[in-house]
């Protein structure tokens, strides 16, 4: 299923970095979901990590309402046993992402004038197994008619009016690119016009394949590769406003919006793992091969936008359309300017190593 490189058993001992890590900032992100599963389940991973063989480390961690580094590093290593992905250095890749903030209003304004939307009555999830006649098997949403399930207008298609006059705008801002890159987001934090503050997570999709732009940008030589950033694709976004719109809506996925509570404001967004998301301690997982709540330890060597090689505990709390592969992660930054620097700048091989609880093999490993 999963092809090589296999799963390999390895000792923490192996791990660069393990020891010298703040385990106690991963036990705190890992209670978080710890809490969360005492009043809810989610599905298992293919991987063969699923949410039943997580009860133990999740029942211990309930208990264990504080943990200095030494007691969480024991916490880890009495529960789990560490695997690695690949034989060779580098079998892994990690991104990262940020929650954006951006001063909003309520409504359209002379100056706010670019739209974030919320979910449309009509706009379904298509049931896993049951694809939409006539569409694409890719296609995870869809609209809703009185003929059957149809292709949902795209993001050019709505950017030029096609949901105009129903009264889905949930917020409006001032700079377009801070709507797209929002969407790429999937979160942000608003401070709106009126003095309140609101955050914003993702609520639903068009459900066309999403079209990295920057990739686009590589690709025809407008940018290189090797320092291709998020700051440097708004900077060629703004030098180039004639062109902005085709390369924009050439990402036709198009994301809509709920309403969340504000909640802790040291923690992210609330994401798909159904807790606030930990600056520099949530990952985004590939969901159809992680069980939420995975922990997974990342050693970067050559990450230099954290300031210093990367080797720290992760927990999967988190997803993407993007993120995609067993050894395939996306870091959550944190919020706000400083963080979406940070994140703009991550792309690098990686080595992974998944805690797997004790008495679990994970599929695919090594025999």
């Amino acid at each position: 299923m999963i092809g090589q490189p296999a799963f390999l058993p390895a000792d923490f001992s192996d791990i660069p970095g393990w020891a010298a890590d703040d385990h106690a900032a991963a036990f705190s992100a890992f209670r978080q979901s710890a809490m969360k599963a005492g009043e809810r389940r989610w599905k298992d991973g293919a991987l063969g990590i699923g949410f039943a063989s997580l009860q133990p480390a999740f029942a211990a961690a309930r208990v264990l309402t504080a943990a200095g580094p030494q007691a969480a590093r024991r916490f880890f290593e009495s529960h789990f046993s560490a695997w690695r992905y690949g034989e060779h250095p580098g079998s892994g890749f990690v991104t990262a992402y940020y929650e954006p903030e951006a001063e909003a209003s309520f409504v359209k304004t002379d100056r706010f004038r670019f739209p974030l939307y919320r979910q449309p009555e009509d706009l379904v999830k298509i049931p896993a197994g049951n694809p939409a006649p006539g569409l694409a098997p890719a296609f995870e949403w869809a609209r809703r008619t009185d003929l059957g399930l149809v292709e949902h207008p795209d993001r050019q298609a709505i950017e030029t009016g096609a949901l105009d006059g129903r009264g889905l705008e949930l917020a409006w801002l001032e700079d377009p690119d801070d709507v797209f890159f929002i969407h790429v987001q999937g979160s942000a934090r608003l401070s709106m016009t009126d003095g309140t503050k609101m955050r914003i997570g993702f609520a639903a999709k068009s459900g066309h394949p999403f079209t990295a732009i920057g990739r686009l940008l590589v690709e025809t030589g407008e940018l290189d590769a090797a320092t291709i950033s998020m700051q440097a694709i708004r900077d060629w976004l703004k030098r180039n406003p004639h062109r902005r719109d085709a390369l924009v809506w050439s990402n036709r996925s198009f994301i809509f919006f709920r309403e969340n509570p504000l909640g802790d404001p040291a923690l992210g967004p609330v994401a798909a793992g159904h807790v606030q998301l930990s600056p520099g301690r949530s990952v985004a997982l590939d969901r159809k091969l992680h069980c939420f709540a995975t922990p997974v330890f990342i050693d970067m060597p050559d990450a230099t936008a954290f300031g210093r090689p990367f080797s720290r505990l992760m927990i999967g709390q988190d997803t993407g359309s993007a993120i995609v592969g067993p050894a395939r992660a996306d870091i959550f930054t944190g919020t706000g300017d400083e963080a979406g620097q940070i994140a703009g700048a991550v792309r690098a091989p990686a080595d992974f190593w998944f805690l797997v609880p004790k008495g679990v093999t994970p599929a695919g490993a090594a025999s």
